[in-house]
């Protein structure tokens, strides 16, 4: 790894690995967005084959590249819930039939060093495919997602990813003013289902691929 920064989140994200692959979780480490694109398409892809596939929404997806790569693919049914075009009935169509494809690539939003993942969502869409449904389910994780414990994990979801990615998304919350939580009762609130993912079942069905860079909120 190229600074003492890297080499101490190389052997972090090592360590953690060892605790998700406990927890059933398959675990790949990559040096950057960049080897994580790579592995995913060339290594993963070809061994699962994957027929159809979708994503959840993830800032860490779309700085990997693999939206780029994938959205446009021929050879495989896409279900592109990012694509607006169609207006909102339709895309919660997309979201509702992307539950049954065969790989559901998303983010997460904390990763615990025990090796839970913890997630919070508006819609659930994104934590209802990482618990049922998709064949495989792919979770990017940059490095700034990792946190000690679940108390950790919960304080960081409420106090930074929750406004970060609603002022992302141009809500009309009271975070997007102030930086922190409300618990407000918005409509356009974001903070609506909790998943604790605490082991993946079956063995191996969720894949985490933890990224020695900071990525995504």
């Amino acid at each position: 790894m190229g600074s003492e920064v890297d080499r101490y989140w190389w052997i972090r994200l090592g360590q953690i690995r060892e605790k998700l692959e406990k927890n059933n979780f398959e675990c790949f480490l990559a040096k950057d967005a960049q080897e994580a694109r790579d592995k995913i398409l060339n290594e993963l892809m070809p061994r699962i084959k994957p027929l159809s596939m979708s994503w959840g929404g993830s800032a860490t997806f779309k700085d990997t590249g693999l939206y780029d790569d994938l959205k446009d693919r021929d050879d495989l049914e896409i279900l592109d819930t990012y694509d607006k075009s169609k207006g909102p009935g339709a895309v919660l169509e997309v979201r509702r039939k992307a539950l049954l494809t065969d790989l559901f690539i998303t983010g997460t939003n904390a990763v615990t060093e025990q090796g839970l993942l913890v997630n919070l969502d508006m819609i659930g869409n994104r934590v209802g495919a990482i618990a049922f449904g998709p064949r495989h389910v792919l979770v990017l994780c940059g490095r700034n997602k990792i946190v000690g414990n679940l108390e950790e994990a919960l304080d960081r979801i409420k106090s930074f990813s929750a406004p970060a990615n609603a002022m992302r998304l141009k809500k009309k919350t009271p975070c997007v003013k102030t930086a922190y939580c409300h618990d407000c009762d918005s409509p356009d609130r974001i903070c609506n289902v909790w998943t604790i993912t605490e082991k993946s079942f079956p063995r191996g069905r969720i894949i985490v691929g933890l990224i020695n860079q900071d990525l995504g909120l």
